[in-house]
């Protein structure tokens, strides 16, 4: 199962629990970043351009464990930088497992092997590996030959002492939609993984390269090409059936940046996960201080092209629950790729200081 029960079940309630109280805003995933630091140089990252004084800092176990009880969102998720390098991480997962978070830690998988054994296998752990396709794509993403083979090695590895794996997976316009099926046939009916999290890249201002990233036209289609090869496949992924079908092209969604926040080395990042428009002391400065209404597409034009996982994934799962014969219909029937396309959002317009829809 790509989620497991016991998560969907537990999230389930959370959300029950929100809509009850009848509160608007509230978090989902927790974004953990407690470094910067990579042992890779991705050229369509955004996150490691920064000074050696910068690389070097590190949140606390203790930082990491206030932020996950401030926050209070179930799911932890662990980016970087490269998270296994922090030498308190296997505390960190410990600590946060212990207080029954679910936990998707993320690596490139070249240091994984090595510490696997600093970790056990349960439930509440997923190892999100990050893959950008197979060898030839993925080493190429990366600017490193035999990273993809280390990282195979590692999640057989993996696999073999039964813990949870999932593939992370960013598309650029440097694959096809023959060439991503085949990859997701790879890591779903060779490696075997529970699940793959997909997601178009986001054009980060400090990603060196800035030439591949896909707008949201091209997304939607190479989506829909992808899905159309993948109808009887049995491709499992780690998402709402709601937000495969937004990729596609077929829900129009506004994004719920507060649902995903982040807490790295300098603050909790606003307003997402993506963009750094500021930072605040605490969770709650976030929540109440952030201007929201004036970021996400149609708002501001660093989200023009954005289709991200972490900012649409909240909000097709709060759709989820608000509809889940919706929901179920596409998860039985798998994602429409032959009808039109819904209308995108189009961008907003300011008249007497009050934001409007372009006509």
């Amino acid at each position: 199962m790509a989620v497991p029960l016991i998560q969907q079940l537990r999230v389930g309630g959370y959300i029950f629990k929100h809509r009850l109280k009848g509160i608007q805003r509230y978090p989902l995933v927790l974004m953990l970043e407690p470094l910067f630091r990579c042992n890779l140089a991705c050229p369509g990252c955004g996150k490691i351009d920064y000074e050696d004084d910068v690389l070097d800092r590190r949140l606390s176990v203790e930082e990491c464990i206030a932020a996950a009880e401030e926050c209070g969102a179930p799911i932890v998720s662990i980016p970087g930088g490269e998270p296994l390098l922090h030498h308190d991480m296997p505390e960190i997962v410990a600590a946060l497992i212990e207080r029954k978070k679910f936990v998707y830690l993320c690596t490139n998988a070249l240091l994984l092997e090595k510490k696997l054994d600093q970790y056990q296998p349960t439930p509440y752990l997923t190892l999100s590996v990050h893959l950008d396709g197979l060898e030839t794509h993925h080493d190429h993403a990366v600017d490193q030959e035999g990273v993809f083979e280390r990282a195979v090695s590692a999640i057989r590895k993996a696999k073999s002492k039964g813990f949870r794996i999932n593939i992370n997976c960013t598309l650029f316009d440097q694959m096809n939609a023959d060439e991503i099926a085949a990859f997701f046939d790879f890591a779903c009916l060779d490696l075997g993984v529970e699940g793959i999290t997909i997601s178009p890249g986001y054009a980060y201002e400090r990603a060196p390269d800035q030439e591949h990233f896909l707008n949201r036209g091209k997304t939607k289609q190479l989506f829909r090409d992808v899905f159309k090869k993948g109808k009887g496949r049995n491709w499992q992924f780690s998402q709402s059936s709601l937000f495969l079908d937004f990729l596609a092209g077929n829900q129009t969604y506004q994004c719920t940046p507060w649902g995903n926040p982040t807490r790295n080395i300098f603050g909790w990042q606003r307003p997402c996960y993506l963009l750094s428009e500021g930072y605040a002391n605490t969770f709650t400065e976030l929540m109440e201080e952030t201007e929201w209404a004036n970021y996400g597409t149609g708002n501001y034009e660093k989200c023009a092209d954005c289709m991200v996982h972490c900012g649409y994934e909240p909000t097709a799962v709060l759709d989820t629950v608000a509809h889940p014969l919706k929901a179920l219909k596409v998860a039985l029937n798998g994602v429409n790729t032959d009808s039109a396309m819904v209308p995108d959002i189009g961008p907003r317009l300011v008249v007497n200081n009050e934001r409007s829809d372009a006509a």
